[in-house]
């Protein structure tokens, strides 16, 4: 099924019911909202969009956003949404790797496109998006297991992966949020404060079926204040955060006497949270947390921790449940496995693996790195932790280096090969440093005679900023076994020392 079919369904069912807005202003119904995807999507098609083609999204949170989206899948193409942080040369190499025929981007992203030398053509959604013509009349008819969402992930190698995401991935993911997550109803909204092209966008397709307000901040992201004005505005709000997002909130209001008003759920997930920061963020706000758990690879799916876990504390473990990330969503089956598969006993600590229809059929043209991840129907996280008795997961590390700062992930092979172009850096490790505010940084152990104002130049030339390392640890050499392996528990352990 396209899905598509969810927007214009809500047209026919709710053609007046308040859609689109920037800020509090309304900027469509859903008669309108479902008018302008379906003329975004002809235009699609008149210009050589076909389905299974492959459309980009280059654009900062805006309602043009949402119409966009659907306009690709009303077409039958193939949304391919990129982090609106990323620099020029990275986003370029997602449009090739993909082979989007088209890219969307907001003028002043589309400059950082021109600079990369794209070879696709790249479009400003405003200026074709209130063009008057003809609409597509229904959505075009599409499979379970086409691909609807191919969404990029960096991988330990440093290049970039596509997720293949099919319609049956998305439908189940979004039905779970109902079961399993919060539920949802017209008179609800919905705030997109993080990135529409993660988390944040992704649980829009359940609010466009249930027919709910679609909110996006006129600041374009994050402004803590904001987000407690428009939620106090249309009431019933819903939200994703990162925990550092959450963080903001909880310091924010201490200062302002802000309550929450309004707010009706924060769904956190995408990184690290500290018990004692949901603690008072639950003390602060009420009983309005849900945590989930998921990778690119199985969206949002995995787990969730339900609101009664997050706020109850009558329980006799109650703060051990706290600290898990959930029980398994409605669509999957969870195991703990050993490095041969084999499913452990409850308290014992192996990879957490997941299959079921929320899980990719495979990598973008990469049947290796497929191979190495989906075994036996099973996909393999990367992520090390237990399940106890009752079925509650938490994760003890993760088998992978991946850093996760502000609820942004960074692979430190893809800082290092960066930072290794520079002629006088002779060996150079990243690693994470926990952060009370960002949950980890980024941190270079570097072994060379170089300038780091140097290092930082190359970073912000070649990749996003949030990836750039945020301190250096200057060594002699690097730690490293018998077999020449970087040893980075070591470096770990040597910078702790060092702080």
């Amino acid at each position: 099924m396209n899905l598509a079919q969810w927007l214009y369904r809500q047209a026919q069912a709710l053609p007046e019911r308040p859609a689109l807005f920037h800020g509090t202003r309304q900027i469509a119904d859903y008669a309108a909202f479902d008018a302008r995807a379906a003329r975004l999507a002809e235009w699609l098609r008149a210009g050589g969009i076909v389905p299974g083609d492959r459309v980009a999204i280059f654009m900062k949170n805006c309602p043009a956003y949402l119409i966009v989206q659907y306009a690709i899948w009303y077409a039958g193409a193939v949304a391919v949404p990129i982090n609106a942080k990323l620099h020029g040369r990275e986003t370029a190499f997602i449009l090739e790797d993909s082979g989007a025929r088209l890219c969307f981007a907001s003028p002043d992203l589309a400059e950082a496109l021109a600079e990369a030398d794209v070879s696709c053509d790249v479009v400003d959604p405003a200026a074709i998006d209130t063009a008057q013509g003809a609409r597509l009349a229904v959505p075009i008819q599409r499979d379970a297991d086409d691909l609807a969402w191919l969404f990029y992930t960096s991988g330990t190698t440093g290049r970039p992966k596509g997720v293949m995401i099919t319609n049956r991935m998305l439908i189940a993911m979004s039905l779970a949020y109902t079961v399993d997550v919060d539920p949802v109803s017209p008179e609800d909204s919905v705030i997109y404060a993080a990135p529409m092209s993660h988390g944040a966008g992704i649980y829009n397709m359940i609010h466009v079926r249930m027919g709910t307000r679609h909110v996006c901040p006129v600041s374009g992201g994050f402004d803590e204040a904001e987000v407690f004005d428009l939620a106090r505005h249309f009431g019933r709000a819903q939200m994703f955060a990162a925990p550092t997002m959450i963080k903001r909130m909880v310091d924010a209001a201490a200062k302002s006497g802000a309550t929450g008003e309004g707010l009706r759920t924060i769904v956190y997930g995408g990184g690290p949270m500290y018990s004692a920061d949901i603690i008072e963020a639950v003390e602060r706000f009420g009983p309005v947390f849900v945590q989930i758990y998921g990778q690119g690879e199985c969206p949002m799916g995995i787990t969730a921790l339900s609101r009664h876990d997050v706020t109850d504390r009558t329980h006799p473990r109650w703060w051990e449940r706290l600290a898990s990330v959930g029980r398994a969503q409605s669509p999957v089956e969870l195991r703990i496995a050993d490095a041969e598969g084999n499913a452990l006993d409850p308290g014992e600590v192996g990879e957490i693996r997941v299959r079921g229809d929320v899980v990719m059929p495979g990598y973008w043209r990469n049947t290796e790195a497929t191979a190495a991840t989906l075994r036996d129907g099973w996909l393999c996280t990367g992520d090390m932790g237990f399940m106890d008795a009752d079925g509650y997961v938490t994760m003890q590390d993760r088998s992978k280096d991946m850093i996760i700062t502000g609820g942004s992930n960074v692979y430190p092979r893809e800082v290092e090969e960066v930072l290794l172009t520079h002629p006088r850096l002779r060996e150079v490790s990243v690693i994470g440093r926990p952060d009370p505010d960002w949950g980890e940084v980024v941190v270079a152990c570097i072994v060379g005679d170089v300038d780091t104002a140097e290092l930082d130049r190359l970073c912000i030339e070649n990749i996003a900023r949030f990836k750039r390392p945020k301190d250096y640890l200057r060594l002699d050499q690097l730690p490293k076994n018998n077999y020449g392996k970087v040893l980075k528990t070591e470096l770990r352990k040597m910078l702790k020392d060092k702080t």
